[in-house]
């Protein structure tokens, strides 16, 4: 597959980016290049390889999650400026329309 200028422009287009006449001929240079490159896969015997799911083998390593501390909710409620009955009482952040 070859990128031609029709295909730049319009990527150029989508992705709002302007750009001279010489700048779009190295562009479309580049990706020709860059497709070219990822041709090259096509090439590789792939014969009974299995496709990888992960890159690696290691699965991860989570450590057990463990609650260390209970705080309740009256002092929660002692470090809060002002507060109105068991809530915090904070500022308006959304007004409705």
């Amino acid at each position: 597959m070859k990128i031609d200028k029709k295909t730049v422009d319009k990527i150029a287009k989508l992705s709002k980016l302007e750009f001279n006449e010489e700048e779009g001929r190295l562009i479309l240079n580049d990706m020709n290049k860059m497709l070219d490159f990822i041709g090259q896969l096509n090439e590789l015997d792939t014969e009974g390889v299995e496709p990888l799911i992960h890159m690696n083998e290691e699965l991860n390593k989570l450590r057990k999650d463990i609650n260390y501390s209970n705080t309740t909710q009256k002092e929660a409620l002692k470090n809060s400026p002002v507060k109105d009955s068991t809530y915090f009482k904070l500022p308006k952040v959304l007004d409705k329309k």
